[in-house]
């Protein structure tokens, strides 16, 4: 006998944007449901469903097992009642921005399929070789959102209605384009164009083309693409690159490369199928990846480094400027001057951009939410985020934590992301940047406005920050406390790091290493090469490097040669410090060896020299005094050209012996012995390779020691040092060889980006 029933069902997760209202529609259809599918303010999505009961419950079976690919269903509520015999079929109705009081996801930007890459490749479709094609499975999602629920006209594609043909498409059930909101073609949709650098526009029947020969023939071309705009360049003319270094003010940064497929990159990178997946799924970041011996590209793509940075097509427009491209690669690199923000507003890209590149491919289409490109490499047997933003971003963090509510974490200084949380969930914003530059500052203000207001986060109740007293994040939150008459709460930086990645694997309790440039400690000294014990909301700091002197602050972590004098300071005489100087690291002295009497005085009389106890500051240190790098001109530069000579090393060639006070590390005697190895002509490559293990060893060692003696199965690893794979494995081998269980963060960034999400993990603990 059958048994007629209604349902009401209220589906919270990413169902909104990836194709979960056509999917209700076709499997209710198929199953001879009548009802109704509608999205919600929240981003959730209302159902109601009438017929046959067993055809009900087949429904959430199916929707529950063999929904779209992309959608995420975290939670459902069924409300059964009596048939009432509302609807004779099943429809999708109009949104609502109501919601039912529980969070539901803000898609990301989904890369361009397939099948809309056939059809643009595809001369007999009317989408033939038009840039903005989309489905219901790709496209643009969370950069063109301005409120929610998705649908158009909450997007900035409501600035081009649908024409006859697209309308048809839109809604019509049977159509992979049912209900896409980005849809859109050459008739209805947003145009291209070519500029000249006076901002002037350029007769060109297919401006893509165009664009692809203008890059082939050495100029230098602004694209606006989806998240942003990009410069780009050919990656085989040094004469292009020396041009583009100075025309950005980036005379060394590495520089990311697009190029077409897995064939081409197989050209100049070494990709395995690691690498290969992650270059291919939706998500396209970009990616880190050895240099082949044979590079064929130019060494001033990514200059003393033996990695590049590479990504695959996400877009039908950088799709289509390829796919007529020679080059094996070009360069896409972020439209900004460091510091600043991205360029997304097309009047923005021809005033800030003028004479700084040859011509601009813009587009008409509005950019509301900025987002960088996501960055990963791959660490101690797994990838790791070095950004999390395109692809992933506004997506909550997957950890095994329940946040605190009403929580806004503004991170640290650089590489900046923030955090809001809701219902035990963290959403980090996109990738921010360096918000010592007011401009950042403003946008990491409107990043977290952003979250706050597509989540519908009605209360912020604690507002968290650095413990650094100068950072523009600590004035920042006072401000944002102010506005919502939050708490404060002040978190230390490493404690942030090492609480995130307990977090992310639900552990409340951590022996961890924390290892980068800079945080401010308890004690007012510079820290960055700590061992901690981590218990929720406290630690405590049981080992790691012995503070030594920073001569001039922040100018030693520019001209890292007076890191190698404030080393060395307590362990030499003038003269021998200096013969050393002279000796090694003339080259980091501008002025010539004046300047190292002026610097010796400086650290006699103790003016202006902080302690630091910074790892990064001791690899910096390392590649100055090797030779590799005398002035940093982007961050992290000399510990990662270090890292780069060591990858060709033989770090058992070059085994100093460390010297340990208790549970702290001596690090002048390590850097004499790097001058007694130079001295005795032991290859640079070996000597790099031999620091980067004994420091690495001795670091594990200390938190081995320690877990042991507390009782701790668990050491973990956290901060910018520990994207050098060398330092992450040896850490890595010696935990697992003492049978104890090795964690490194594979959902938060390793070094700041991820400090928002650690301070929202501390926050909760202390307001919990």
């Amino acid at each position: 006998m059958r048994t007629e029933a209604r349902a009401e069902i209220f589906v919270r997760g990413l169902v909104q944007g990836v194709g979960f209202r056509p999917f209700c529609h076709r499997l209710a259809s198929k199953l001879g449901l009548a009802g109704t599918v509608r999205n919600l303010g929240d981003a959730g999505v209302h159902l109601i469903l009438e017929g046959e009961k067993g055809k009900i419950e087949e429904f959430l079976e199916t929707m529950f097992h063999d929904h779209p690919p992309l959608a995420k269903i975290l939670e459902v509520e069924v409300r059964l009642s009596k048939a009432r015999g509302e609807f004779k079929e099943f429809i999708v109705s109009k949104s609502e921005p109501s919601s039912f009081g529980k969070i539901s996801l803000v898609p990301p930007d989904i890369a361009i399929c397939e099948k809309c890459l056939s059809e643009i490749e595809n001369p007999s479709d009317r989408r033939y070789r038009y840039p903005f094609t989309t489905c219901v499975d790709c496209g643009p999602r969370f950069t063109i959102i301005e409120s929610l629920p998705y649908d158009r006209e909450g997007t900035s594609m409501k600035d081009f209605p649908l024409c006859s043909d697209c309308s048809l498409e839109y809604h019509n059930p049977e159509d992979r384009r049912y209900r896409a909101e980005s849809t859109c073609c050459p008739k209805c949709g947003p145009k291209v164009f070519l500029l000249n650098s006076d901002g002037r526009p350029i007769s060109a029947g297919d401006p893509l083309l165009e664009t692809a020969k203008l890059l082939d023939e050495g100029f230098i071309v602004a694209i606006k693409g989806i998240g942003g705009t990009h410069v780009a360049a050919k990656t085989t003319d040094d004469d292009v690159l020396i041009r583009l270094r100075k025309n950005f003010c980036r005379p060394q940064q590495p520089f990311a490369v697009m190029s077409l497929n897995l064939e081409r990159i197989r050209t100049f990178a070494e990709v395995d199928q690691k690498a290969e997946s992650l270059l291919a799924s939706v998500q396209r970041p970009i990616v880190l990846l050895k240099k082949k011996r044979d590079f064929p590209l130019s060494d001033l793509v990514s200059p003393g480094l033996d990695t590049i940075g590479v990504m695959l097509p996400y877009s039908g427009i950088h799709h289509l400027i390829l796919s007529e491209g020679k080059d094996p690669a070009y360069i896409m690199t972020s439209a900004n001057l460091p510091g600043l923000p991205m360029v997304i507003d097309n009047s923005e890209a021809l005033s800030a951009l003028r004479g700084l590149v040859d011509y601009f491919l813009l587009h008409d289409r509005r950019i509301v939410n900025r987002c960088d490109d996501s960055v990963v490499r791959f660490t101690a047997d797994g990838h790791v985020f070095i950004r999390r933003s395109r692809g992933y971003a506004p997506l909550p963090l997957e950890m095994k934590f329940r946040f605190g509510k009403g929580i806004a974490a503004l991170g640290g200084d650089l590489c900046v992301t923030g955090a809001v949380t809701k219902d035990g969930k963290c959403f980090l914003t996109q990738h921010i940047g360096d918000v010592s530059k007011f401009e950042t500052l403003l946008y990491l203000r409107a990043a977290i406005h952003r979250l706050i207001d597509l989540l519908k986060i009605e209360k912020i109740d604690v507002v968290v920050c650095d413990m650094h007293p100068a950072y523009s994040t600590t004035g920042e939150a006072k401000r944002l406390a102010d506005e919502t008459g939050a708490e404060i709460v002040q978190v230390q930086h490493h404690h942030a790091h090492l609480a995130g990645l307990a977090a992310e694997y639900g552990l409340d309790e951590l022996l961890g290493i924390a290892a980068d440039g800079a945080g401010y400690g308890l004690d007012g000294t510079i820290w960055g090469g700590e061992v901690l014990l981590i218990q929720k909301e406290r630690f405590e700091k049981v080992g790691g490097l012995k503070a030594c002197s920073m001569p001039g602050g922040d100018l030693a972590t520019i001209y890292p040669v007076r890191m190698v004098a404030g080393i060395l300071w307590d362990a030499l005489s003038k003269e021998e410090l200096r013969e050393i100087l002279v000796e090694f690291c003339l080259q980091g002295f501008p002025r010539g060896e004046k300047e190292i009497e002026v610097l010796l005085a400086q650290l006699n009389r103790k003016v202006n020299v902080p302690l630091t106890s910074s790892l990064g500051r001791l690899l910096d240190a390392s590649s100055c005094l090797l030779g590799i790098c005398s002035a940093r001109t982007y961050e992290g530069e000399p510990a990662m050209k270090l890292e780069a000579l060591a990858s060709a090393g033989d770090p058992s060639r070059f085994r100093p012996e460390i010297e340990r006070s208790g549970n702290f590390i001596d690090q002048a005697s390590l850097l004499l012995q790097v001058v007694e190895a130079l001295r005795a002509g032991v290859k640079k490559s070996d000597i790099a390779a031999g620091v980067q293990a004994s420091v690495a060893r001795a670091l594990a060692e200390i938190a081995v020691e320690k877990a042991e003696e507390l009782g701790i199965k668990t050491v973990g690893v956290s901060g910018g040092v520990f994207y050098n794979d060398a330092i992450a494995r040896t850490v890595k081998e010696v935990v697992e060889r003492r049978g104890l269980r090795f964690l490194i963060s594979r959902q938060i960034p390793l070094g700041d980006g991820g400090i928002s999400a650690g301070q929202a993990v501390v926050a909760s603990f202390l307001t919990s």
